[in-house]
């Protein structure tokens, strides 16, 4: 019979060393591939369940949260604000108006960019507290699905409450109800990407494949690259599904935009069109979800508490998951560069044009388009190619960090650099072809690197790296703009940040070594149904497993 790690290592396995595992100080030589436990008790994915995930994340495409009700909001400050050289009681949309528009602030007064930056900064910030605080607990009972259901709920309401935002001096109220929608829409994603781990470990498809290696009809390394490719599958049907809803979406709201086009309210109106077509899309997930709960709250801990005492051992023992720990470590920094960018970029983007809605939308188009295409094309030469996650990772990334060396240019000359409106319109082209099956391929390698059991954890932790590590970036760039009065002064920054943080994810994570060390941790803290376990419970789990007892044959 083939060897197989699943007995081969004692549970106090610390490192991972090329092929050579460390176990008790004394290294284990000749390894093969650890494999992931599973639980057989949890259902078999459906049809029905598959395509509502599908559905909610068709829904759950960002265009009101984190499009429309950013756009009502700078335009409602920009209309509230005054030009700082003409004075008090100018309007910043004046024909001589300098450029300049700032806003009561403090004691003093602030630029319409920098709070739109800090209210970033400081959704980011809340976003970190709520994954640092009940990322871990999500994987105990059915936390997770009331999670999520909250989360959704807030923001739905939160969207829904933009009806009310019709003038400017509501500008507060637009920033209050942006950040909300802002925070439980970032919040959304994180909870329910975790999701798809474990669906993908439980496909008819998976599963089957499963009893094949069991039964030693596939090899260890044929199994592996499978399960790698089976999530690659979910993740990037997943967010072509969320392209595919960007583009829906759009399409429905040019209904509203051109008919009403001189209605003052038709922004309004565009944002309820834009949420109620996501509770259209998402209800279905809370029926056709199948229950998977994880193991019960252990006795004398509390929801709001174990979170970070589990993220303090994870801490404590990053030496069993260092490519994992190296990989958020460094996503903090890049998404950090990147999510800024992106900012930057929408408050350019809506200055040129005027904060027109209609424009947002034909923009918004081209970058949906492009997007769908380019996830499903990057999944097919994936798929027909079997490439590895973090080759797809690679190509993307390389892209989309040039977008604020592009931006820099426009330090320097008015020729370049997002001062024209072709650049913009470029500008989504590229985001779209690159930057979505950017997202698809970095949550595939974070699905990789968790150790199964800890998805919700781990996931918690890719959020604060993804969508709360941008409580640096908008800080240090308000700074930069309030200095220096430019926006293009912040470009720098954000691509010495990207530069440099792609660089590590580059050279210094390993995504074969680090999916195999997550088995290794998951397999010595977590029993196969997630529940925490003594090193001496989880020899014995492993000695009744069916690769134990393959190998004791």
């Amino acid at each position: 019979m083939e060897k197989q790690l699943a007995t081969e290592i004692p549970v106090a396995v610390m490192t991972v060393d090329s092929e050579t595992f460390v176990a008790h100080g004394e290294e284990v030589q000749e390894v093969v591939l650890p494999i992931a436990s599973i639980d057989k008790n949890e259902p078999i994915v459906t049809r029905r369940e598959l395509w509502s995930y599908y559905l909610y994340c068709n829904g759950d495409n960002g265009v009101g949260p984190n499009g429309y009700s950013l756009t009502l909001f700078q335009s409602l400050a920009n209309s509230a604000g005054y030009d700082p050289v003409r004075g008090s009681g100018s309007s910043c949309n004046d024909v001589g108006a300098s450029g300049q528009c700032v806003l009561p602030w403090g004691s003093g007064t602030k630029s319409v960019s920098s709070v739109v930056l800090v209210s970033n900064g400081l959704s980011f910030a809340v976003m970190t507290l709520i994954f640092t605080t009940i990322g871990s607990a999500a994987d105990y009972g059915n936390f997770s699905r009331w999670l999520i259901l909250t989360f959704t709920v807030i923001c739905w309401g939160a969207q829904f409450a933009s009806m009310s935002l019709t003038s400017p001096d509501r500008w507060r109220g637009a920033m209050a109800l942006y950040m909300i929608g802002f925070i439980s829409y970032g919040a959304t994603l994180v909870f329910y990407s975790a999701l798809f781990p474990r669906l993908a470990r439980n496909t008819l498809h998976a599963r089957t494949l499963r009893e094949k290696y069991e039964c030693g009809e596939v090899s260890a390394a044929e199994y592996e690259q499978e399960e790698s490719l089976e999530k690659n599958r979910i993740s990037n049907i997943s967010t072509t599904h969320s392209n595919i809803g960007y583009v829906v979406t759009l399409c429905l709201n040019l209904s509203l935009l051109l008919p009403l086009a001189r209605n003052t309210k038709v922004n309004n109106y565009v944002i309820v069109l834009t949420n109620a077509y996501w509770v259209l899309t998402g209800i279905w997930w809370y029926i056709f979800q199948q229950p998977r709960p994880g193991p019960s709250l252990p006795k004398g801990e509390h929801y709001l508490t174990i979170g970070w005492k589990q993220i303090w051992e994870a801490v404590r023992r990053w030496r069993e998951l260092p490519y994992t720990f190296t990989y958020l470590i460094a996503f903090f920094l890049l998404a950090d560069g990147l999510n800024t960018t992106g900012t930057l970029v929408t408050i350019c983007q809506n200055d040129k044009f005027s904060f027109s809605f209609l424009e947002s939308t034909y923009l918004g188009l081209a970058q949906a388009i492009t997007s769908t295409m380019s996830t499903l094309g990057f999944w097919y030469i994936q798929r027909y190619w079997k490439i590895p996650t973090k080759r797809m990772f690679i190509v993307t990334n390389v892209v989309t960090m040039f977008i604020p060396l592009w931006g820099m240019i426009g330090i320097w000359t008015q020729k370049f650099g997002f001062h024209n409106v072709w650049e913009f319109w470029a500008y989504n082209v590229v985001f779209g072809l690159f930057q979505a099956p950017y997202y698809s391929f970095s949550q595939t390698m974070m699905a990789e690197l968790s150790p199964p059991g800890f998805d919700n954890m781990y996931f918690g932790l890719f959020g604060l790296s993804n969508r709360a590590s941008s409580m640096i970036g908008p800080n240090v760039i308000q700074a930069i703009i309030d200095k220096s009065g430019s926006n293009w002064m912040g470009f720098p920054f954000l691509f010495a940040l990207c530069v440099a943080a792609s660089l590590v994810i580059w050279f210094g994570v390993d995504v074969e070594k680090g999916r195999r060390a997550a088995i290794v941790f998951s397999r010595a803290h977590r029993a196969v149904d997630g529940a925490c376990t003594s090193n001496a419970e989880a020899e014995k789990g492993d000695s009744d497993s069916p690769i134990a007892k393959d190998k004791k044959a």
